[in-house]
């Protein structure tokens, strides 16, 4: 007999023999017939639905099957995974950030558990003689703004990374912005637009704008001067970032469907409530390297003068050098680079393009400083970058590879309370951070969480500031690639300046020495097109 045959004659036989039951014990009759009903209620359901064929051939106990499904995630995280073996964020990363959010002991017992012989193991080389991290200055601050900014801001080394209301939850992005403003740090708004959530508590923001030009766009949806100009000259705005494309999905537009669409949302982007609107995976307002540089100069003077700059994962890397060109060429730069890491970050996306498309932040950011430098042109821009900066060493490693400034999305996420739920995309986060559902909302208590944001920055900053004394320096700008080493094999170490070359200052303006990888795609680059 098939074991369709089997699970069949069992459940007739467990039928009939609970029949006999409810006949025999009379009393009990009922409780059995409210346990029967329901059972053979999603049983018949089960065997006339052709969705799903487990359902089908096993009535009722084929659900079991869905259920361990759903259930899979939250079991390993919580009772199989150990502290190092989590993704995207381990346990160990994890409880860091839960620890200096909430004031804790951030110190770990009995030595490491990482395997300091695996292939990929970094580390930081320390001086004898160290800096006395009491003497040193714990709030480093980075001036961004160019010759051409009137209104240059003076940044935290760290900060938080775009995620747009919408994506985020009211309460959550009025804890992020309650935090920057009582941190002394900045806030970006994701290209969702700028809304009374993130005003409200009075933190700095940086407004991202992105292919949708919400908060900044006519009925067409097209780039608009005057709309643009009325959020620009916000005070709480301190820095406009043209977001190119961004880590978690380079390259894929996004789609607002018109049951999101609400009238508050509607407002905040102007657009039409209730429609259905698309943020195409391209700008309408340039489509040259050399339109970019203008269209970034343009915005600059429409905000009076404060910094502008773009966010970009590289992807082609011919396409960043043609900025360059380009940027070269006009003698116009942006006041900074937001680099962001293919390794993905808070947006979800389709997994071919979180997990396959997009250059990782380590590499990327080597490619992008070098690239500067080549063209001569690295004193004249600030570079910051994001993708998974949770940690003091995570901020050091970014910065001696070119960074001056650190963004984090994941790490205060974490510090709202987010568990790492997997819920982002699904409108159901237990946590009440990346949902619009007010019952799970509500459980985000704004004024307790604004203080955890706070402290997670200040200890975050503490931490790299003493990595910074330990390895003999004062200040980030000291920092270069020979601080970091990675075990590329089991018995071969190599810093990370033997990883990635520092290239030569001018080697790709026209007559320098291009180094032999980057000759082709510097042969294919143009100003005049991507």
């Amino acid at each position: 007999m098939s074991v369709r045959g089997w699970f069949w004659l069992i459940s007739i036989a467990v039928i009939a023999l609970v029949a006999a039951l409810a006949f025999y014990v009379n009393v009990g009759f009922l409780y059995l017939y409210l346990l029967v009903v329901p059972v053979v209620y999603m049983g018949v359901e089960d065997i006339l639905q052709k969705n799903q064929s487990i359902r089908r051939n096993f009535p009722v106990l084929g659900r079991l099957r869905y259920v361990f499904e759903d259930l899979r995630p939250k079991i390993q995280q919580y009772f199989v995974e150990s502290d190092t073996d989590g993704t995207p964020l381990n346990r160990n990363e994890r409880s860091v950030v839960y620890q200096r959010a909430k004031k804790q002991v951030d110190t770990t017992p009995f030595g490491t558990q990482l395997n300091v012989y695996a292939e990929g193991y970094e580390w930081m080389a320390h001086s004898v003689t160290p800096k006395d991290f009491h003497r040193m200055n714990h709030h480093p601050r980075v001036q961004i703004g160019g010759s051409d900014c009137k209104q240059p801001y003076e940044a935290s080394v760290l900060n938080i990374s775009a995620m747009s209301f919408g994506s985020l939850s009211k309460n959550a992005v009025m804890a992020l912005n309650g935090g920057a403003q009582m941190g002394g740090f900045a806030h970006n708004t994701g290209e969702g637009g700028i809304s009374a959530y993130h005003l409200d508590p009075g933190g700095d923001l940086i407004w991202q704008i992105g292919t949708g030009y919400f908060g900044a766009r006519d009925k067409e949806g097209r780039f608009n001067d005057e709309a643009f100009r009325s959020n620009a000259l916000k005070p709480n705005v301190k820095m406009i970032e043209i977001k190119l494309s961004q880590g978690a999905k380079p390259g894929h537009g996004g789609i607002l469907p018109g049951k999101k669409n609400t009238p508050e949302i509607a407002a905040i982007r102007l657009v039409e409530p209730g429609t259905t609107v698309f943020s195409p995976p391209y700008h309408s307002a340039f489509s040259t390297p050399s339109e970019l540089i203008k269209f970034v100069a343009r915005l600059r003077n429409l905000s009076e003068g404060k910094p502008v700059g773009f966010k970009l994962c590289i992807g082609n890397r011919s396409e960043f050098l043609s900025i360059c060109k380009a940027m070269v060429q006009l003698n116009t730069y942006p006041d900074f680079i937001t680099v962001d890491g293919g390794e993905g970050g808070t947006g979800a996306a389709p997994p071919e393009f979180s997990n396959s498309v997009g250059m990782p932040l380590l590499d990327a950011l080597a490619f992008v400083d070098n690239a500067l430098r080549g063209f001569s042109i690295r004193q004249k821009i600030r570079i910051v970058c994001s993708g998974k900066i949770l940690t003091g060493f995570h901020m050091m490693r970014a910065m001696a590879l070119g960074a001056d400034v650190c963004n984090s999305a994941r790490g205060m996420m974490l510090a709202l309370g987010c568990i790492q739920a997997l819920e982002c995309n699904k409108n159901s986060c237990p946590t009440g951070v990346a949902t619009q559902d007010p019952a799970l909302t509500k459980g985000l208590v704004v004024e307790d969480k604004v203080s955890r944001v706070a402290n997670f920055h200040k200890h975050t900053i503490e931490s790299f500031v003493e990595l910074l004394g330990a390895a003999g320096l004062e200040h980030p700008d000291q920092i270069d690639r020979t601080h970091i080493f990675r075990r590329v094999f089991m018995n071969l170490v190599k810093t990370y300046e033997e990883i990635y070359p520092t290239i030569p200052d001018g080697s790709l303006l026209e007559g320098g020495d291009p180094p032999f990888e980057l000759m082709a795609e510097l042969s294919r680059s143009s100003a005049e097109r991507f």
